[in-house]
């Protein structure tokens, strides 16, 4: 459990994870800052502070930061901390989720009152009208699709020439994550797809995000993308493959089940 009630001593030791507009402070070594709160360089508002987890037996901790930011260097997304391992990126990312909850649910979106943090779980409370609210998390479905020792993958307006990835979508509200899967791969590029199994999950701060990974098997259809969202989509040879994301993506150990399942 997230708690709120922290009280900062100076001497107080941890991992200082110390966000700002959705990025992490780093040191020159590209590490979380670790040790006392006095040795920090960045401050943060006693009700933009709370404790994260544990890490290395060190409570781990938020710091909301408002400062300049003087060295953008010393800054960077969750995502760049993938390679530092799962405890760390977990970390970092659940660190950028909450301090977007923090900031953006300091007043009521019922009547306008100001909001203030329960102490015993992550929540904020309007004391005027009794609206709570709770960080919000998005599902998203990745949907890997097979069909004879080949892989569909796409290529969004988002990412770069020669990059491409399996096929996703968000969850739509009364819809389960089957029929999302089933519904994304049919709106992204036309095609239809069976026996569907699920792989595993990953929280993604895009920046809420709860990835949810699936494979699938080509039912039928003919590739058509769709305007605005997909730039061009084919099918790929399992052993001859584009750039796709690394594997401490979901994306990326999804595409690596698919190339074991072809190789057995």
């Amino acid at each position: 459990m997230i708690k709120h009630s922290v009280s900062l001593t100076p001497n107080q030791q941890g991992h200082w994870f110390i966000v700002n507009r959705g990025r992490i402070w780093l040191t020159s070594q590209r590490q979380i800052p670790r040790g006392r709160y006095n040795e920090l360089t960045l401050s943060a508002e006693p009700e933009q502070v709370c404790r994260l987890g544990e890490l290395d037996g060190l409570p781990a901790m938020l710091l909301v930061n408002h400062d300049h930011i003087a060295d953008e260097a010393q800054w960077a997304s969750p995502r760049e901390l993938l390679s530092q391992g799962d405890a760390v990126f977990q970390l970092a990312a659940r660190a950028v989720q909450v301090a977007l909850f923090l900031q953006t649910h300091r007043f009521c979106g019922q009547c306008g009152s100001a909001m203030s943090l329960v102490s015993w779980e992550l929540a904020a409370l309007c004391n005027k009208c009794g609206h709570r609210c709770y960080p919000r998390i998005a599902p998203c479905v990745l949907v890997g699709i097979a069909h004879q020792n080949k892989i569909l993958l796409a290529r969004s307006s988002r990412h770069r020439q020669g990059f491409f990835s399996i096929l996703a979508g968000f969850v739509e509200s009364a819809e389960t994550l089957e029929q999302a899967a089933v519904r994304e791969v049919k709106e992204e590029v036309g095609v239809d797809i069976t026996n569907l199994r699920y792989v595993g999950s990953q929280p993604w701060p895009f920046p809420h995000s709860l990835m949810t990974g699936f494979i699938a098997d080509y039912a039928g259809g003919d590739i058509r993308c769709q305007e605005h969202e997909i730039e061009e989509a084919a099918w790929f040879s399992l052993d001859a493959l584009p750039e796709v994301p690394p594997l401490e993506t979901l994306s990326g150990q999804i595409i690596a089940r698919l190339q074991q399942m072809a190789a057995k």
